[in-house]
Parts: C-alpha cells; sequence; structure tokens
C-alpha cells in the first residue's frame, strides 16, 4: 500500500495543489483545515508523513508540532509565509524535519518528501542507523537495550522511545564513556542532509532523561554527551 500523507494548511488552494502533485507521485493524501481537525485525524488514521502550515487557526503548527514529538517521530515538513530565520530555527528544534517558504515549488516538496520517507523507512528498518545492529544485548550500567528487538529498559522497566530516541541512546550504549559532539550526534541520528540547529540533540536529550530517572548521561559542556558507564556521580 502507498504511503499516506496529511496536510494541515486553511488554504484551500495550497491543498489541492500539494495533493494533487503527492497524487501524481502515487502517494495517498488527505488535506485538513485546522491542528484540531489533524489531530482527530491522527487517532483514526495516523499518516506517514505531515505537510503542516505554521499559521493556522486555533492551535498553530509549532504547537502541533510539539504534541506530535512527545510520542512520535513522524516525519513533518513545515511550511509558512514567513521568512525569518528565527522561525525556521523555532520549527526545525520543535523536532520538524524540514522547511518551506510560500511561495514554494510543488516540485521541491515532492522532493523533500520523497527524501524524508526513503529516510524513515531506513530507520524503521535498522533503527542503529550509522551502527550495525547487533543480536546481544547492550548493558550499560541499568541500562539495557535490545536492538533487533528495539526495546529498552531501565531499571528492569520496559520504556516506550521513538526512533530517534532509541538511535541516540544505542548510538551512546555502543561506546560507554565516549564523547559525543553535538554535530556528531545530530549527523548520526538525522542525517548528513538535515540542515536545523544542534539544539535538536539538546532538546532529544531532554526527552531521554525524563524518561529515565538518573541516567547516566553527562553533558560535555561546550562538545556534547557522553553515557557514563556506572550511575555514581562523576568525581
Amino acid at each position: 500500500m502507498s504511503q499516506f500523507i496529511a496536510i494541515v494548511d486553511d488554504e484551500l488552494h495550497i491543498r489541492q495543489i500539494v495533493e494533487a502533485y503527492l497524487q501524481r507521485e502515487g502517494y495517498r493524501t488527505i488535506g485538513v483545515s485546522s491542528a484540531e481537525e489533524a489531530l482527530q485525524l491522527r487517532k483514526v488514521m495516523p499518516p506517514d508523513l505531515w505537510v503542516l502550515d505554521i499559521m493556522l487557526p486555533g492551535m498553530d503548527g509549532y504547537e502541533f508540532c510539539r504534541q506530535i514529538r512527545n510520542d512520535d517521530e513522524v516525519p513533518i515538513i513545515m511550511i509558512s509565509a514567513k521568512d525569518e530565520e528565527v522561525d525556521k530555527i523555532m520549527g526545525l528544534e520543535l523536532g520538524s524535519d524540514d522547511y518551506l517558504t510560500k511561495p514554494f515549488s510543488p516540485r521541491e516538496l515532492v522532493a523533500k518528501v520523497n527524501r524524508l520517507l526513503f529516510r524513515w523507512s531506513m530507520q524503521q528498518a535498522n533503527p542503529g542507523t550509522g551502527c550495525a545492529a547487533s543480536p546481544t544485548t547492550l548493558v550499560v550500567g541499568a541500562l539495557q537495550i535490545i536492538p533487533e528487538e528495539r526495546r529498552v529498559y531501565w531499571h528492569g522497566s520496559e520504556l516506550e522511545m521513538t526512533a530517534k530516541e532509541f538511535t541516540l541512546l544505542y548510538i551512546l550504549a555502543e561506546r560507554p564513556n565516549h564523547a559525543y559532539s553535538r554535530s556528531e550526534l545530530l549527523n548520526e541520528v538525522w542525517g548528513a542532509d538535515y540542515y536545523g540547529s544542534d539544539r535538536a540533540v539538546d532538546d532529544l536529550v531532554k526527552r531521554i532523561r525524563k524518561k529515565m530517572d538518573n541516567l547516566p548521561l553527562d553533558t560535555v559542556w561546550g562538545y556534547g554527551y557522553r553515557l557514563r558507564s556506572t550511575e555514581e556521580e562523576p568525581s
């Protein structure tokens, strides 16, 4: 079955144009005019990718993106009439995978959709992106990771992890005590062609720490992060 894409934009003609181009590419599509409608759609028919306008009536695109990223790493492309750098950075740091400014070329959008869905499919097939999958369990203190089953245990309790959370944790656990720079982690988790700020790494780390109390994931100030092999406080 072809992949399913949802377009969230309050401008009908933009939804129709985007849907026409994506359908021509072989995708199934649906267009909705508000974030509230999109949230209802997500409950019954979650898409494989969102094309999301920032300026929406009611809940805006930023808040919608934030809610999606609470528990899902499905690709999101934000579109907006604004062209300020701060808007692009805000969208990307909230978890958007790419950004387009109106007016945009539908062909450029299709190219971005193709690239993101290909990367997403590869990441789902091999969650240890940038790392060879291993049949053995990775153990770092109270952390256990079973790569082939995509399972993560903390103090014996299994946790629900998004694809990017799993990938980042896997990378760090493969080399305990090794300090990774933010740019290294950005490249490994998001891919070499990701143009967002490396603050996206910080946001992902915050989400992991929130799920795993006292995880020995240290900030290497001015550089990046390391996962210590002991839960004891560093001296």
